[in-house]
């Protein structure tokens, strides 16, 4: 039974705004083309200008676009930081106990889902309006700020409706990974090509035309990508690529058939790339309210109590430099020359990353059904067992158990260092973003290649839980 806080969310189901999961089957082809359009309407809304406001008001904030696959001034400025934010805390609310919340059961899992859409509309609104009253946008009169507030609560609930389009079945995989993996590799594409600012057109050209040497163009400095960076990018991908693969993989036997054999692949990333997602995603928010109280109430950096949080200056063309307290610490320092000018910095942003992916891992483990006993509980269920070992869930989970839980904790500090360290040697797209569209793309990789196979052959459809 659904707990007492949940509970409180039955009326709401049936008036909140949500997509209908399909009746039948949706072939293959059908699914590609909404998995498609939803990627199409994405790149759209990243593109419309916000009415009411002008480029130069637009609020920068770097630090949140790869993960939030948010765009500076569009419509798509708030991205998806509502939905993996109201995500984020849920699960960790579910995960410490503090909401009773059994996943295993339907209807605890749609009020859950039921919930998570409320919290995401309210952190929408909660956002929308920290960046009118912060003054993110500047001084907005009464009617230019009501405009703005509401275009960016409506691409919120358009962007909710998207992922929950994908989640239900019409698409492939989910519409948060589908959008940052488009917005990596559309800010990949313009590190390497961009006519302003590429490696290969406007960094290569500022030092052709003398402005710089070629070792500047090599290590790098100020905004523009670096040849090292382009090398690490590529590093990154074939690291990320390689341990996608690593796995260990458990015999198992057919109760039902004898001589019927079959492995569970237990991966060496086994929680994939959501730890770094759920920390990513804390730190974001951390230099989000950092910056609005700073520019709120904190510009001289008097304040004990925000400068504990985080402490500003002004930098070039105006943008706000972390100098201090704990956003100084959960903003990777990009690029090598700025690890060797701020190693405490450098070395105290890996060690925060580490430790919070390892605490999302092995949060995700019972949050997102993936502990031995929840895994041993689906084996039995399916009619299989280990050789060796009686048909029972409790030796199945024993196995399991010296397993998962460490292999959880190995994967966790593994993405974790991939990030911080992809970051210090300033590949494009952040750390981040590279491991998380590696990680996405991979996925999609398995779910298009299950999805063709239960298309062409329907008996795996029981093998693959359809």
């Amino acid at each position: 039974m659904a707990g007492r806080f949940l509970s409180l969310f039955k009326p709401i189901a049936r008036i909140i705004p949500e997509i209908k999961a399909p009746e039948r089957k949706v072939r293959f082809n059908e699914k590609l083309f909404w998995t498609a359009m939803v990627l199409i309407v994405y790149l759209v809304m990243s593109e419309v200008p916000l009415y009411g406001i002008s480029p130069q008001q637009a609020p920068e904030l770097t630090a949140l676009r790869v993960i939030f696959a948010s765009n500076r001034g569009t419509l798509m400025e708030l991205g998806i930081g509502p939905i993996v934010t109201a995500g984020l805390i849920l699960q960790l609310l579910v995960g410490s106990a503090m909401i009773e919340c059994d996943m295993s059961n339907p209807e605890d899992r749609g009020l859950f889902t039921t919930a998570s859409k409320v919290l995401s509309i309210v952190l929408t609104g909660v956002q929308a309006s920290a960046y009118i009253i912060g003054g993110m946008y500047g001084s907005l009169p009464g009617p230019q700020a009501i405009t703005v507030f509401l275009q960016l609560l409506a691409a919120g609930m358009v962007v909710l409706l998207l992922d929950e389009l994908v989640q239900k079945g019409w698409g492939f995989g989910s519409g948060i990974s589908l959008f940052i993996m488009a917005g990596v590799a559309q800010n990949v594409f313009w590190q390497c090509f961009s006519p302003a600012s590429g490696l290969f057109v406007g960094a290569l050209s500022y030092v052709m035309s003398g402005a710089e040497s070629i070792t500047w163009w090599i290590i790098g400095g100020g905004a523009y990508p670096s040849f090292t960076g382009f090398i690490a990018t590529i590093a990154a991908f074939l690291i990320i690529i390689y341990m996608e693969g690593v796995r260990v993989e458990l015999p198992l036997s057919y109760a039902g058939y004898r001589g019927f054999r079959s492995r569970y692949p237990i991966k060496l990333l086994y929680v994939s790339n959501l730890p770094v997602i759920f920390a990513s995603a804390l730190f974001a928010n951390i230099y989000f309210f950092s910056q609005l109280f700073w520019n709120m109430y904190n510009q001289n950096n008097t304040n004990f109590w925000l400068n504990l949080l985080g402490q500003y200056e002004v930098g070039e063309g105006g943008r706000l430099q972390p100098i201090g307290g704990l956003v100084y610490y959960v903003t990777s320092p990009q690029g090598i020359t700025n690890v060797i000018a701020e190693p405490l910095k450098a070395f105290g942003y890996l060690a925060i990353l580490l430790v919070f992916c390892v605490i999302f891992s092995l949060t995700w483990l019972e949050v997102g059904g993936l502990g031995p006993s929840t895994v041993a509980k689906q084996l039995v269920d399916a009619g299989m067992q280990i050789p060796g070992y009686r048909r029972s869930g409790r030796a199945i989970e024993s196995v399991l158990k010296r397993y998962i839980p460490a292999v959880t904790v190995l994967g966790g500090i593994i993405v974790g260092l991939i990030a911080g360290v992809s970051d210090f040697f300033g590949v494009f797209g952040s750390g981040t973003g590279i491991l998380l569209s590696v990680g996405i793309l991979y996925q999609y990789y398995e779910i298009l290649m299950r999805e063709r196979a239960a298309e062409m052959y329907p008996a795996f459809r029981k093998l693959f839980g359809e």
